[in-house]
């Protein structure tokens, strides 16, 4: 009989050792390459958990986010390389989209080929069944819902998250589409015209070209100009309109069953991979009703988690819910109070504060915070996104968050807006290490109080080699790739020279006392005091006992 230990928080007990974070291709081009990597002598025994981005999946949009299915990508990883980090005692941690999939998965395909034939045509939220009795009927085909309804709600781009979907039948229905979409349209031929017309072969070369030269340049189709052609535009319209393409990441109908029987075939996948813990990504979007906020909507949200958790429950996995909330709304607390793990997105920006002003007190209420109501975390310096700053507020008063701001900047790092609005500042692009100005001793010196404060301690590999801003790659990427500047993917051989780097060194010796030492644990005992400038972090089990003295005016620490 299989007997499966849990504790508060559902699935199995996860022990608070420290956790590696990258995309399958960031060091060497393949999860292959990064268990060469990990079974390196200076890395050995120094990871207990592997947190692989979900590009390690079936995936075409986003670094991985648009997932068209659950299966390894072959080009990135294989189930080889997954077994032989579970052989080296490695358990990972792999995210979970509940809100969406891609268009390019089996189930929109589907609705694409067959329409209303298709068992899928309510695994996706149809926009105009959503809003039946809510709104007007548009002569584009779909309603615009009554300002009652949508003005508590939260949209992620401008204008209403419609995608217009083509159905064999020829009728455009619309798909709520929270995220990133995009319509493309093949080259005409003039083959393609005579097929679908009487024209002759060069009048049908020139209209071709004339149409693809617009559409090329971003023309839509309802505003071809086709001049002496127009004779020909119903015809022209519907052959580019039966052929159009889609990308983008279509919202699950979560009161659908059969998106219910995915996610649990879901969770089962990957608990197989090796998974202890599931994040949960855009999970607050996926309940939807009219008129609520169509974000963190409450009780549906919390009755979706509570669903979800019952299935993860039964595979043998922890869920990780992951949310931005400014800290005076309080949701990290509201998240931990029902008995999920959350993120500690306050220390990246907290400890840099503490640094840069030589000033540990707000840094200190927070972990004592973490300690008094038991809360359990991830946490972390850098990651994939940017050092979050939307949840310091609350925490910092408005001038320090900006003067932070100011100083990342001056250091090369870009800051994101949220969602685009100006002067809404979300986040700061830019690596841990030149967030520090990259300095060696600030670099350890935040990698040794993230080792002490309370959690299970996410490290970023660019931060493990200290890495820096990567202008470049944000060149290279165009519009909208400011993110690029923290993921720059590292050969075999940067990598052989970054181990030989004292500040690699010294961060890999803190990593492997954190795995080590008996006196960490979620159940261990972590007393924080202060005495000027100086704190002690002391961490206690039984007999063991581990002190961290850190002096915040010198940046320099004893462990003892």
């Amino acid at each position: 009989m299989l007997v499966i230990v849990t504790d508060r928080l559902g699935g199995l007990i996860v022990s608070n050792g420290p956790m590696l974070n990258a995309y399958p291709d960031s060091m060497g081009g393949t999860l292959d390459d990064i268990v060469k990597v990990l079974s390196k002598d200076e890395l050995k025994d120094v990871f207990e958990s592997f947190y692989i981005l979900p590009s390690i999946f079936n995936t075409d949009l986003d670094r991985g986010f648009s997932v068209i299915d659950y299966g390894i990508n072959e080009e990135l990883g294989s189930k080889e390389a997954i077994e032989a980090i579970k052989d080296m005692g490695i358990d990972l941690k792999l995210d979970f989209i509940l809100n969406h999939a891609s268009v390019l998965s089996k189930e929109f395909q589907d609705i694409i080929k067959n329409g209303e034939n298709s068992k899928y045509k309510d695994f996706f939220i149809d926009w105009n069944k959503f809003w039946e009795g809510c709104g007007t009927l548009t002569k584009e085909g779909y309603i615009q819902p009554d300002e009652k309804y949508i003005k508590d709600m939260f949209f992620r781009k401008p204008g209403l998250p419609i995608l217009m979907v083509r159905f064999p039948d020829g009728r455009n229905v619309p798909y709520w589409n929270t995220f990133y979409q995009e319509v493309r349209y093949k080259n005409l031929e003039a083959e393609d015209l005579m097929e679908k017309m009487d024209i002759q072969y060069v009048a049908a070369t020139r209209l071709a070209q004339c149409v693809n030269s617009q559409i090329s340049q971003g023309t839509s189709v309802a505003e071809l100009k086709l001049g002496k052609y127009e004779q020909y535009r119903d015809e022209v319209v519907d052959l580019l309109e039966s052929s159009r393409r889609y990308l983008g990441q279509m919202d699950l109908n979560i009161k659908s069953p059969l998106v219910w029987e995915f996610y649990e075939n879901t969770l089962k996948t990957l608990s197989s991979y090796g998974a202890k813990i599931v994040r949960l990504d855009a999970f607050a979007y996926a309940p939807k009703e009219p008129g609520e906020k169509n974000f963190l909507n409450d009780p549906g949200t919390w009755d979706l988690l509570q669903k979800v958790r019952e299935l993860a429950d039964k595979n043998g996995v922890t869920l990780l819910p992951e949310i931005h909330a400014s800290y005076g709304e309080k949701i990290y607390e509201l998240v931990a109070g029902k008995g999920y793990m959350t993120y500690d997105f306050f220390l990246p920006g907290l400890l840099i504060y503490a640094i840069e002003n030589h000033n540990p007190e707000v840094l200190i209420n927070w972990a004592k915070e973490l300690v008094e109501k038991d809360i359990r975390v991830v946490n972390m310096l850098g990651c994939h996104d940017g050092i979050p700053l939307l949840d310091l507020k609350g925490l910092l008063p408005e001038d320090e968050i900006q003067k932070m701001i100011d100083v990342l900047v001056s250091r090369g790092g870009f800051v994101k807006d949220l969602h685009g609005a100006k002067n809404m500042y979300y986040q700061v692009n830019a690596t841990y290490y030149s967030a520090l100005g990259e300095d060696d001793k600030k670099m350890l010196f935040a990698r040794a109080i993230q080792m002490f404060m309370p959690g299970k301690p996410q490290v970023w590999y660019l931060d493990l080699f200290a890495g820096k801003n990567d202008h470049e790659a944000v060149a290279r990427a165009g519009a909208g790739g400011h993110k690029e500047i923290n993921r720059t993917n590292l050969t075999m051989e940067q990598i052989e020279e970054g181990l030989k780097k004292d500040v690699v060194k010294k961060q890999i010796e803190l990593l492997q006392l954190r795995k080590s030492h008996p006196a960490f644990g979620f159940d261990s005992k972590l007393s924080i005091n202060t005495n000027g400038s100086v704190v002690s972090f002391t961490w206690t089990k039984d007999n063991d006992t581990i002190t961290l003295e850190a002096d915040f005016e010198s940046l320099e620490y004893q462990i003892k």
